[in-house]
């Protein structure tokens, strides 16, 4: 996506059965490529109002939304967007009725809210770091760690049938919250080490119960080599017992709270 300033935009007129979908809230100079894709593959136009605009495409209101599809549509066309200019995403699904909607109820209200958030976005990307434990690595970790888990671990290895089930349901109790706060302190070491070269930090919920560390990270884009070199010597600090995967740079989806179209500010 590449920026230009322009100076016009023509107003659309509703028309039964269509909508328009809202990708984002940018700056009032940017421009789409010509061959930009939006949900349904429909073709992404600008929508401005002021130092604003709205990326926005049409769809059909009658065809429903949130196949996997139309929200990899939506991230994709964010991410592209973000590495040239600051983009503030909405959230996925937001739909109105028409141009004169997207200006006069969503980038009028909010414009100098919308301004104030965007430059604080400049020349910020998100990245998305998550950190799975090895599992056997795990384990030994924490039944070496936590005495109450390696002796009900011994119990186990020297019980009966009939003692087993309960063993190992208590087994499992203790280690999982054992695991639960390893991983916080996994999660705060992993923070303080990237914490010199990025902006912000947000934990996301873990998505495995081997999860270490879920975190998405704004970086500033003139250290974002930084940034990555930075993930690779935790990561080789962490080889054998957890894997790191790095997503990004992507649009900052976890530094910003954009209203919906039609709330007020």
């Amino acid at each position: 996506m590449s920026t230009r300033t322009s100076t016009t935009q023509s107003a659309e007129r509703d028309v039964a059965g269509r909508g328009y979908y809202i990708y984002a809230i940018v700056t009032g100079d940017t421009e789409v490529v010509a061959d930009a894709k939006g949900v349904g593959g429909r073709p992404v136009e600008v929508v401005r109002a002021g130092d604003i605009a709205a990326l926005v495409s049409e769809i059909d209101v009658n065809e429903p939304l949130g196949r996997s599809d139309d929200l990899l549509a939506h991230e994709r066309l964010l991410d592209a967007a973000a590495v040239d200019a600051p983009v503030l995403p909405l959230r996925f699904g937001a739909v109105m009725t028409g141009t004169e909607a997207v200006v006069e109820e969503l980038l009028q209200p909010h414009h100098d809210e919308f301004v104030r958030v965007l430059t604080e976005l400049d020349g910020r990307v998100q990245y998305v770091a998550r950190a799975r434990y090895v599992e056997q690595t795990l384990l030994r970790e924490v039944l070496a760690e936590n005495e109450a888990a390696a002796e009900l671990a011994q119990q186990l290895r020297e019980s009966g049938n009939g003692q087993s089930l309960d063993l190992r349901e208590r087994l499992g109790e203790t280690v999982s919250r054992a695991v639960e706060a390893k991983r916080d302190r996994d999660t705060d070491a992993f923070i303080d080490a990237l914490g010199p070269v990025t902006v912000a930090s947000a934990v996301r919920s873990p998505t495995h119960e081997q999860d270490a560390a879920h975190v998405a990270f704004l970086v500033e884009t003139a250290r974002q080599r930084d940034f990555e070199q930075a993930v690779e010597e935790v990561a080789g600090g962490w080889e054998g017992r957890a894997q790191i995967r790095l997503l990004g740079p992507m649009a900052p989806y976890d530094f910003v709270a954009s209203p919906s179209p039609g709330e007020d500010s």
